[in-house]
Protein backbone atom coordinates (compact mmCIF):
# COMPACT_ATOMS: atom_id res chain seq x y z
CA UNK A 1 0.00 0.00 0.00
CA UNK A 2 1.55 3.51 -0.90
CA UNK A 3 1.18 5.77 2.02
CA UNK A 4 2.13 9.45 3.40
CA UNK A 5 5.86 9.15 3.83
CA UNK A 6 6.91 12.62 4.84
CA UNK A 7 4.94 16.10 4.91
CA UNK A 8 7.61 19.78 4.82
CA UNK A 9 6.50 23.13 5.05
CA UNK A 10 8.43 26.50 3.94
CA UNK A 11 7.77 29.57 4.16
CA UNK A 12 8.18 31.32 0.83
CA UNK A 13 6.90 34.43 -0.68
CA UNK A 14 3.40 35.21 -2.59
CA UNK A 15 3.29 37.96 -5.37
CA UNK A 16 2.81 40.72 -3.35
CA UNK A 17 5.99 40.17 -1.45
CA UNK A 18 4.42 38.31 1.93
CA UNK A 19 5.17 35.15 3.41
CA UNK A 20 3.20 31.70 2.40
CA UNK A 21 3.24 28.55 3.08
CA UNK A 22 4.77 26.07 0.44
CA UNK A 23 3.68 22.55 1.67
CA UNK A 24 5.21 19.29 0.05
CA UNK A 25 4.14 15.98 0.78
CA UNK A 26 6.07 12.89 -0.05
CA UNK A 27 4.62 9.23 -0.83
CA UNK A 28 6.27 5.59 0.05
CA UNK A 29 7.16 4.97 -3.73
CA UNK A 30 9.04 8.31 -4.14
CA UNK A 31 5.91 10.15 -5.56
CA UNK A 32 6.03 14.27 -4.75
CA UNK A 33 3.13 16.69 -4.42
CA UNK A 34 3.40 20.75 -3.57
CA UNK A 35 1.56 23.18 -3.06
CA UNK A 36 1.31 26.90 -2.23
CA UNK A 37 -1.16 29.02 -0.50
CA UNK A 38 -2.54 31.98 -1.72
CA UNK A 39 -3.80 35.18 0.39
CA UNK A 40 -6.27 37.80 0.32
CA UNK A 41 -6.01 41.26 0.59
CA UNK A 42 -10.58 42.12 0.40
CA UNK A 43 -11.51 39.56 2.78
CA UNK A 44 -15.13 38.32 3.90
CA UNK A 45 -15.46 38.01 7.78
CA UNK A 46 -16.16 34.69 8.14
CA UNK A 47 -13.39 32.95 5.82
CA UNK A 48 -11.39 30.48 7.59
CA UNK A 49 -8.27 32.24 9.64
CA UNK A 50 -5.12 32.61 7.92
CA UNK A 51 -2.43 31.38 10.68
CA UNK A 52 0.25 34.59 11.09
CA UNK A 53 2.90 35.28 13.38
CA UNK A 54 2.30 38.77 14.40
CA UNK A 55 6.00 39.18 15.34
CA UNK A 56 8.81 41.44 14.44
CA UNK A 57 9.12 39.34 11.27
CA UNK A 58 7.62 40.60 7.66
CA UNK A 59 6.13 42.64 9.85
CA UNK A 60 4.15 40.56 11.55
CA UNK A 61 3.22 38.28 8.60
CA UNK A 62 5.65 35.78 9.07
CA UNK A 63 3.83 31.89 8.82
CA UNK A 64 7.00 30.09 10.45
CA UNK A 65 3.87 29.25 13.36
CA UNK A 66 1.61 27.57 10.33
CA UNK A 67 4.73 25.63 9.33
CA UNK A 68 5.10 24.39 13.09
CA UNK A 69 2.09 23.02 13.10
CA UNK A 70 2.62 20.97 9.76
CA UNK A 71 5.60 19.67 10.79
CA UNK A 72 4.21 18.62 14.38
CA UNK A 73 0.86 17.76 14.72
CA UNK A 74 -0.38 17.71 10.88
CA UNK A 75 2.26 14.88 10.37
CA UNK A 76 1.92 13.08 13.25
CA UNK A 77 -1.80 12.55 12.39
CA UNK A 78 -1.28 12.22 8.63
CA UNK A 79 1.87 10.18 7.79
CA UNK A 80 1.46 6.42 7.33
CA UNK A 81 -1.68 7.01 5.81
CA UNK A 82 -2.99 6.54 2.25
CA UNK A 83 -2.78 9.74 0.45
CA UNK A 84 -5.83 8.33 -1.92
CA UNK A 85 -8.36 9.64 0.34
CA UNK A 86 -8.81 12.60 0.04
CA UNK A 87 -12.51 13.01 2.64
CA UNK A 88 -10.54 11.32 5.48
CA UNK A 89 -7.07 13.29 4.87
CA UNK A 90 -9.01 16.36 5.32
CA UNK A 91 -11.49 15.59 7.52
CA UNK A 92 -8.59 14.07 9.80
CA UNK A 93 -7.03 18.00 9.98
CA UNK A 94 -10.31 19.60 10.32
CA UNK A 95 -11.00 17.32 13.78
CA UNK A 96 -7.59 18.06 14.87
CA UNK A 97 -8.00 21.42 14.85
CA UNK A 98 -10.81 21.96 16.61
CA UNK A 99 -12.43 24.97 15.64
CA UNK A 100 -15.06 25.95 13.03
CA UNK A 101 -12.58 28.42 11.09
CA UNK A 102 -9.20 26.49 11.64
CA UNK A 103 -8.13 29.25 14.18
CA UNK A 104 -6.31 26.91 15.99
CA UNK A 105 -3.63 25.44 12.91
CA UNK A 106 -4.01 27.37 10.28
CA UNK A 107 -6.13 27.09 6.95
CA UNK A 108 -3.15 27.91 5.37
CA UNK A 109 -1.34 25.03 7.04
CA UNK A 110 -4.04 22.70 5.95
CA UNK A 111 -5.10 24.24 2.99
CA UNK A 112 -1.23 23.50 1.75
CA UNK A 113 -1.30 20.20 2.98
CA UNK A 114 -4.53 19.64 1.41
CA UNK A 115 -3.15 20.90 -1.83
CA UNK A 116 -0.08 18.60 -1.64
CA UNK A 117 -1.48 15.57 -1.04
CA UNK A 118 -4.08 15.69 -3.87
CA UNK A 119 -1.14 16.15 -6.35
CA UNK A 120 1.26 13.80 -4.52
CA UNK A 121 -1.70 11.15 -5.21
CA UNK A 122 -1.86 12.03 -9.06
CA UNK A 123 1.73 11.90 -9.87
CA UNK A 124 1.92 8.43 -8.07
CA UNK A 125 -0.94 7.53 -10.81
CA UNK A 126 0.77 9.27 -13.53
CA UNK A 127 -2.49 11.24 -14.12
CA UNK A 128 -3.12 14.98 -14.08
CA UNK A 129 -4.74 16.70 -10.90
CA UNK A 130 -7.62 17.65 -13.29
CA UNK A 131 -8.27 13.85 -14.15
CA UNK A 132 -7.63 12.69 -10.55
CA UNK A 133 -9.75 15.10 -8.57
CA UNK A 134 -12.42 14.99 -11.55
CA UNK A 135 -12.72 11.91 -12.87
CA UNK A 136 -13.58 11.20 -16.57
CA UNK A 137 -16.26 13.80 -16.24
CA UNK A 138 -13.39 16.86 -16.37
CA UNK A 139 -13.94 18.11 -19.69
CA UNK A 140 -15.24 21.97 -19.31
CA UNK A 141 -12.37 24.59 -19.89
CA UNK A 142 -13.71 27.88 -17.84
CA UNK A 143 -14.54 30.82 -19.31
CA UNK A 144 -11.94 33.45 -17.77
CA UNK A 145 -12.97 36.80 -16.09
CA UNK A 146 -10.27 39.33 -16.93
CA UNK A 147 -9.51 41.60 -14.72
CA UNK A 148 -8.40 44.79 -16.46
CA UNK A 149 -8.96 47.61 -14.25
CA UNK A 150 -8.52 47.47 -10.80
CA UNK A 151 -10.17 49.89 -8.36
CA UNK A 152 -10.75 49.60 -5.02
CA UNK A 153 -8.57 48.19 -2.27
CA UNK A 154 -7.03 46.32 -4.74
CA UNK A 155 -5.18 49.57 -6.56
CA UNK A 156 -4.59 52.96 -4.96
CA UNK A 157 -6.79 55.22 -6.96
CA UNK A 158 -10.22 57.08 -6.98
CA UNK A 159 -12.14 54.02 -8.35
CA UNK A 160 -14.85 52.79 -5.96
CA UNK A 161 -15.26 49.51 -7.47
CA UNK A 162 -12.73 46.64 -6.65
CA UNK A 163 -12.87 45.12 -10.39
CA UNK A 164 -13.47 46.00 -13.94
CA UNK A 165 -13.51 42.36 -15.74
CA UNK A 166 -14.08 41.11 -19.81
CA UNK A 167 -15.34 38.05 -20.20
CA UNK A 168 -14.97 36.33 -24.04
CA UNK A 169 -18.17 35.02 -24.14
CA UNK A 170 -18.31 34.65 -27.92
CA UNK A 171 -16.03 32.20 -28.43
CA UNK A 172 -15.86 28.49 -29.91
CA UNK A 173 -12.75 27.68 -28.05
CA UNK A 174 -10.75 28.61 -24.73
CA UNK A 175 -7.34 29.73 -26.88
CA UNK A 176 -9.38 32.13 -29.19
CA UNK A 177 -11.03 33.26 -25.64
CA UNK A 178 -7.66 34.18 -24.48
CA UNK A 179 -6.49 35.68 -27.57
CA UNK A 180 -9.29 38.09 -28.19
CA UNK A 181 -8.64 38.98 -24.25
CA UNK A 182 -5.12 39.36 -24.32
CA UNK A 183 -5.81 42.07 -27.70
CA UNK A 184 -7.66 43.63 -25.78
CA UNK A 185 -5.76 44.27 -22.76
CA UNK A 186 -2.90 45.71 -25.07
CA UNK A 187 -5.63 47.93 -26.63
CA UNK A 188 -6.85 49.48 -23.30
CA UNK A 189 -2.98 49.89 -22.44
CA UNK A 190 -3.12 52.39 -25.54
CA UNK A 191 -6.33 53.79 -25.16
CA UNK A 192 -5.23 54.93 -21.27
CA UNK A 193 -1.38 55.77 -22.61
CA UNK A 194 -3.02 58.32 -25.00
CA UNK A 195 -5.03 59.37 -22.50
CA UNK A 196 -2.21 60.78 -20.15
CA UNK A 197 -3.51 57.96 -17.36
CA UNK A 198 -0.76 56.08 -15.74
CA UNK A 199 -0.52 52.67 -17.17
CA UNK A 200 0.64 51.07 -13.76
CA UNK A 201 -0.74 47.80 -12.92
CA UNK A 202 -2.52 46.41 -9.28
CA UNK A 203 -2.21 43.41 -8.12
CA UNK A 204 -3.97 40.88 -10.51
CA UNK A 205 -2.73 42.50 -13.45
CA UNK A 206 -4.87 45.10 -13.88
CA UNK A 207 -4.20 48.74 -14.85
CA UNK A 208 -5.58 51.15 -11.76
CA UNK A 209 -6.07 54.66 -13.74
CA UNK A 210 -7.63 57.64 -11.77
CA UNK A 211 -11.15 58.12 -13.24
CA UNK A 212 -14.23 60.42 -12.28
CA UNK A 213 -16.70 57.69 -11.65
CA UNK A 214 -17.19 54.47 -11.01
CA UNK A 215 -18.95 53.76 -14.77
CA UNK A 216 -15.76 55.65 -16.80
CA UNK A 217 -13.84 51.81 -16.17
CA UNK A 218 -16.97 50.25 -18.56
CA UNK A 219 -16.57 53.20 -21.43
CA UNK A 220 -13.23 53.01 -21.67
CA UNK A 221 -13.07 48.89 -21.67
CA UNK A 222 -15.80 48.91 -24.20
CA UNK A 223 -13.75 51.41 -26.55
CA UNK A 224 -10.72 48.97 -26.14
CA UNK A 225 -13.38 45.70 -27.22
CA UNK A 226 -14.18 47.85 -30.42
CA UNK A 227 -10.79 48.90 -31.48
CA UNK A 228 -9.41 45.50 -31.08
CA UNK A 229 -12.47 43.84 -33.61
CA UNK A 230 -14.25 42.63 -31.40
CA UNK A 231 -18.35 43.12 -30.44
CA UNK A 232 -19.76 43.89 -26.96
CA UNK A 233 -22.20 41.81 -25.56
CA UNK A 234 -21.33 39.67 -28.42
CA UNK A 235 -17.98 38.38 -27.97
CA UNK A 236 -17.21 40.40 -25.07
CA UNK A 237 -19.28 41.16 -22.11
CA UNK A 238 -18.40 42.70 -18.59
CA UNK A 239 -18.24 41.82 -15.07
CA UNK A 240 -18.00 43.59 -12.09
CA UNK A 241 -16.56 42.71 -8.73
CA UNK A 242 -17.99 45.45 -6.48
CA UNK A 243 -16.50 44.24 -3.42
CA UNK A 244 -19.64 46.40 -1.84
CA UNK A 245 -17.98 45.53 1.90
CA UNK A 246 -15.18 47.73 1.37
CA UNK A 247 -17.13 50.70 1.71
CA UNK A 248 -20.47 50.07 3.51
CA UNK A 249 -20.51 51.93 6.62
CA UNK A 250 -22.08 50.73 10.38
CA UNK A 251 -25.28 52.19 9.09
CA UNK A 252 -25.39 50.29 6.20
CA UNK A 253 -24.67 53.11 3.50
CA UNK A 254 -22.90 52.48 0.95
CA UNK A 255 -20.04 55.24 0.17
CA UNK A 256 -19.08 56.09 -3.28
CA UNK A 257 -16.10 58.29 -2.27
CA UNK A 258 -14.80 58.58 -6.07
CA UNK A 259 -18.49 60.07 -6.71
CA UNK A 260 -18.94 62.41 -3.79
CA UNK A 261 -22.19 60.03 -3.19
CA UNK A 262 -23.67 57.60 0.08
CA UNK A 263 -26.08 55.62 -1.44
CA UNK A 264 -28.43 53.35 0.33
CA UNK A 265 -29.04 49.52 -0.20
CA UNK A 266 -32.10 50.07 -2.91
CA UNK A 267 -30.67 52.96 -4.38
CA UNK A 268 -27.08 51.30 -4.89
CA UNK A 269 -29.55 48.40 -6.69
CA UNK A 270 -31.41 50.83 -8.69
CA UNK A 271 -27.90 51.79 -10.05
CA UNK A 272 -27.11 48.30 -11.04
CA UNK A 273 -30.15 48.03 -12.96
CA UNK A 274 -29.33 51.56 -14.67
CA UNK A 275 -25.62 49.54 -15.32
CA UNK A 276 -27.21 46.91 -16.92
CA UNK A 277 -29.61 48.33 -18.95
CA UNK A 278 -27.07 50.51 -20.40
CA UNK A 279 -24.11 48.39 -20.80
CA UNK A 280 -23.20 44.25 -21.62
CA UNK A 281 -22.91 43.57 -18.07
CA UNK A 282 -23.35 40.11 -17.35
CA UNK A 283 -22.02 39.46 -13.94
CA UNK A 284 -22.05 41.81 -10.72
CA UNK A 285 -19.97 39.88 -7.37
CA UNK A 286 -20.77 41.34 -4.09
CA UNK A 287 -22.99 43.83 -5.21
CA UNK A 288 -24.44 44.46 -1.65
CA UNK A 289 -22.31 43.62 2.12
CA UNK A 290 -21.48 40.01 3.25
CA UNK A 291 -24.35 41.70 6.37
CA UNK A 292 -26.39 43.12 4.22
CA UNK A 293 -29.01 39.62 3.50
CA UNK A 294 -32.25 41.85 2.86
CA UNK A 295 -30.24 44.26 0.15
CA UNK A 296 -28.91 40.60 -1.21
CA UNK A 297 -32.76 39.63 -1.21
CA UNK A 298 -34.32 42.97 -3.15
CA UNK A 299 -30.61 42.49 -5.41
CA UNK A 300 -31.38 39.02 -6.21
CA UNK A 301 -35.44 40.05 -6.26
CA UNK A 302 -34.06 42.63 -9.41
CA UNK A 303 -31.49 41.24 -10.85
CA UNK A 304 -31.39 37.60 -10.38
CA UNK A 305 -33.10 36.63 -13.46
CA UNK A 306 -30.88 38.98 -15.68
CA UNK A 307 -27.61 38.71 -14.45
CA UNK A 308 -25.30 36.68 -12.58
CA UNK A 309 -25.17 37.77 -8.92
CA UNK A 310 -21.81 36.05 -7.40
CA UNK A 311 -21.41 35.96 -3.58
CA UNK A 312 -18.03 36.16 -2.00
CA UNK A 313 -17.57 37.13 0.65
CA UNK A 314 -21.55 36.25 1.51
CA UNK A 315 -20.17 32.87 0.81
CA UNK A 316 -16.88 32.32 1.59
CA UNK A 317 -16.78 29.44 -0.01
CA UNK A 318 -18.84 28.08 3.42
CA UNK A 319 -21.37 25.18 2.22
CA UNK A 320 -23.33 25.89 5.34
CA UNK A 321 -23.53 29.89 4.63
CA UNK A 322 -24.12 29.01 0.92
CA UNK A 323 -27.21 26.83 2.17
CA UNK A 324 -28.29 29.74 3.89
CA UNK A 325 -28.09 31.77 0.84
CA UNK A 326 -30.06 28.87 -1.13
CA UNK A 327 -32.82 28.60 1.37
CA UNK A 328 -33.56 32.41 1.37
CA UNK A 329 -33.04 32.75 -2.57
CA UNK A 330 -30.24 34.93 -2.13
CA UNK A 331 -27.72 35.32 -5.38
CA UNK A 332 -27.26 32.84 -7.84
CA UNK A 333 -23.57 31.99 -8.10
CA UNK A 334 -20.66 31.57 -5.71
CA UNK A 335 -16.66 32.38 -5.70
CA UNK A 336 -14.88 29.46 -5.08
CA UNK A 337 -11.64 30.32 -3.17
CA UNK A 338 -10.29 27.13 -1.73
CA UNK A 339 -8.46 29.01 0.80
CA UNK A 340 -11.34 30.66 2.22
CA UNK A 341 -12.42 27.31 3.75
CA UNK A 342 -9.10 25.44 4.23
CA UNK A 343 -9.41 22.02 2.24
CA UNK A 344 -9.59 20.81 -1.03
CA UNK A 345 -12.87 18.30 0.51
CA UNK A 346 -14.60 20.98 1.54
CA UNK A 347 -13.99 23.17 -1.38
CA UNK A 348 -15.63 20.09 -3.42
CA UNK A 349 -18.68 19.96 -0.90
CA UNK A 350 -19.23 24.00 -1.82
CA UNK A 351 -19.34 23.75 -5.21
CA UNK A 352 -21.16 20.46 -5.24
CA UNK A 353 -23.93 22.12 -2.89
CA UNK A 354 -24.09 25.73 -5.56
CA UNK A 355 -24.40 22.93 -8.63
CA UNK A 356 -26.82 20.79 -7.17
CA UNK A 357 -29.16 23.78 -6.76
CA UNK A 358 -28.44 25.41 -9.68
CA UNK A 359 -25.84 28.50 -8.58
CA UNK A 360 -23.31 29.38 -11.00
CA UNK A 361 -19.59 28.26 -9.37
CA UNK A 362 -16.33 30.69 -10.37
CA UNK A 363 -13.15 29.44 -9.54
CA UNK A 364 -11.04 31.97 -8.13
CA UNK A 365 -7.11 33.17 -7.26
CA UNK A 366 -6.64 35.29 -4.56
CA UNK A 367 -4.59 39.10 -4.87
CA UNK A 368 -1.50 37.91 -3.21
CA UNK A 369 -0.81 34.97 -5.74
CA UNK A 370 2.25 32.48 -6.69
CA UNK A 371 3.25 30.30 -9.67
CA UNK A 372 1.00 27.62 -9.01
CA UNK A 373 -1.65 26.29 -10.89
CA UNK A 374 -3.73 24.43 -8.60
CA UNK A 375 -7.06 26.04 -9.30
CA UNK A 376 -6.51 26.42 -13.23
CA UNK A 377 -6.76 21.94 -12.58
CA UNK A 378 -9.53 22.40 -10.27
CA UNK A 379 -11.59 24.46 -12.43
CA UNK A 380 -11.71 21.96 -14.88
CA UNK A 381 -12.37 19.19 -12.60
CA UNK A 382 -15.56 20.24 -11.27
CA UNK A 383 -16.55 22.07 -14.37
CA UNK A 384 -17.28 25.02 -12.41
CA UNK A 385 -17.45 26.59 -16.48
CA UNK A 386 -15.93 30.20 -14.85
CA UNK A 387 -12.48 31.15 -13.52
CA UNK A 388 -11.02 34.25 -12.11
CA UNK A 389 -7.19 34.90 -12.21
CA UNK A 390 -6.55 38.11 -13.43
CA UNK A 391 -5.45 39.75 -16.25
CA UNK A 392 -3.21 38.87 -19.22
CA UNK A 393 0.21 39.81 -17.13
CA UNK A 394 2.16 38.99 -14.27
CA UNK A 395 3.34 35.66 -14.35
CA UNK A 396 1.35 34.29 -11.13
CA UNK A 397 -1.62 35.18 -12.89
CA UNK A 398 -0.25 33.89 -16.55
CA UNK A 399 0.84 30.60 -14.88
CA UNK A 400 -3.09 29.58 -14.43
CA UNK A 401 -4.45 30.45 -17.82
CA UNK A 402 -1.29 28.77 -19.45
CA UNK A 403 -2.07 25.73 -17.08
CA UNK A 404 -6.00 25.74 -19.07
CA UNK A 405 -3.64 26.38 -22.46
CA UNK A 406 -2.17 23.11 -21.73
CA UNK A 407 -4.87 21.40 -20.65
CA UNK A 408 -7.28 22.78 -23.58
CA UNK A 409 -4.59 20.59 -25.52
CA UNK A 410 -4.56 17.42 -23.71
CA UNK A 411 -8.31 16.87 -24.05
CA UNK A 412 -9.49 15.75 -27.03
CA UNK A 413 -12.84 17.39 -27.16
CA UNK A 414 -13.03 20.15 -24.70
CA UNK A 415 -15.95 21.95 -23.79
CA UNK A 416 -16.25 25.79 -23.77
CA UNK A 417 -19.50 26.94 -22.60
CA UNK A 418 -18.64 30.91 -23.00
CA UNK A 419 -22.10 32.86 -23.91
CA UNK A 420 -24.16 29.13 -23.26
CA UNK A 421 -23.37 30.24 -19.50
CA UNK A 422 -25.80 33.36 -19.64
CA UNK A 423 -28.64 32.09 -21.58
CA UNK A 424 -32.20 31.61 -19.08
Amino acid sequence: MIFIDNIEAQEVLDSRGNPTIKASVTLSDGSIGSAIVPSGASTGKREALELRDNDSRFLGKGVLKACENIHTEIYETLVGLSPFDQNKIDSLMIELDGSDNFSRLGANATLGVSMATARAAANSLRIPLYRYLGGASALTLPTPMLNIINGGSHADNTVDFQEYMIMPVGFECFSEAMRASAEIYQHLKKILKDSKHITSIGDEGGFAPNLKTNEEPIQIILEAVKKAGYKEGEQIAIALDVASSEFVNDKGIYSLKGEGRELSSQELVEYYEKLINKYPIVSIEDGLSEDDWEGWKLLTEKLGDKIQLVGDDLFVTNSKILQEGIDKKIANAILIKPNQIGTVSQTIQAIQLAQRNNYKCIMSHRSGESEDSFIADFAVALNTGEIKTGSTARSERMAKYNRLLSIEKELHNPIYLGSSLFKR
